[in-house]
């Protein structure tokens, strides 16, 4: 399933004195299978973009595409034949701290609730159910005990997990997730952010990730878009955007810190990659340089922009 934007623009209070361009002639396309992240600075439109992506919002101009249906066809092309019902279904939107949207006296309830209001049957809600839970790191043999349980009876971390089940639990094709790990402690932050790579890995969700954390980008997709006043600015893979901390540091973003780390040595003369994402990838790089004992021909990072679209 295919997510396209074309000249995309939008404007609060059009018309008005306090009109504002939050978002301003975004084209872009995500594809089936993508993991693709979505960050730039507090104001740049991102929040507004993503609620395009499944029609909650109307373009003040340009088009969205979802499956090549457009989801607010000109006037001159006839009515809407597109029912959004089914576009949300298929791309999962959720929000910032979505766990505020906990509202049942259990687990199994939240969870089932998307799946009810479809009228399926209460054996396919329990299979439903069953499967979302696994999907967010639930084992099969807990998922009944789970399921007992008051929501606000579990983690920050948990409680987050199960809003998220409750979208899955609708079966989208995409998952569109606004700063998924933002307020949780490190433990919780780093257990979202592997069922978030499960998803995508066995269970083959297309991901969309709006953050203010690079790390957390770093970690989990392989496209980064940036914006800025609106304006995509940059869309390339995460490895090649990231490594220019000083494009990034001119939006006023910070490199994540194992970039930022070897692009420091590298300043002082090691001959190290500074394209390595992860901690694993700058331990081993920073390993094989020491023990060569010499400088070495490694890559530096700095042969070109390949992949990058400078807009």
């Amino acid at each position: 399933m295919s997510i396209e934007t074309v000249d995309l623009t939008h404007v609060y209070m059009p018309g008005t004195e306090r009109a504002v361009v939050a978002v301003d002639r975004v084209s872009l396309r995500i594809d089936d299978g993508e993991t693709v992240g979505i960050m730039g600075p507090t104001g740049s439109g991102k929040s507004t973009l993503i609620q395009h992506f499944n029609g909650l919002l109307r373009p003040t101009s340009g088009r969205v595409l979802v499956d090549g249906e457009d989801l607010w066809p000109r006037e001159k092309e006839g009515p809407r034949t597109t029912d959004l019902h089914k576009v949300r279904r298929k791309v999962g939107l959720i929000f910032q701290f979505p766990e505020h949207q906990l509202f049942e006296e259990s687990v199994y309830d939240d969870v089932a609730f998307g799946p009810r209001n479809l009228g399926l049957s209460e054996e396919e809600v329990r299979r439903r159910v069953t499967v979302a839970l696994r999907m967010v790191g639930v084992p099969e043999d807990e998922a009944e005990a789970l399921g007992r349980r008051s929501p606000f009876s579990l983690s920050g971390g948990q409680m987050r997990r199960v809003a998220i089940a409750g979208v899955l639990a609708m079966r989208p094709a995409t998952l569109v997730l606004d700063e998924p790990t933002a307020g949780l402690d490190p433990r919780g932050r780093l257990e979202l952010l592997e069922t978030l790579s499960r998803l995508h890995r066995r269970w083959g969700l297309t991901l969309v990730v709006v953050s203010h954390n690079m790390e957390d980008l770093a970690a989990l997709v392989d496209r980064v878009i940036i914006l800025d006043q609106g304006r995509l600015i940059l869309d390339g893979p995460t490895r090649e955007v990231f490594r220019d901390p000083e494009s990034l540091r001119r939006l006023g973003l910070d490199a994540p810190p194992v970039v930022a780390l070897m692009h420091a040595l590298a300043a002082r003369g090691a001959q190290v990659d500074v394209s390595r994402l992860s901690p694993r990838e700058a331990a081993e790089e920073i390993d094989q340089w020491i023990r060569a004992g010499r400088p070495r021909r490694a890559g530096s990072g700095r042969e070109g922009d390949a992949g990058l679209v400078h807009v």
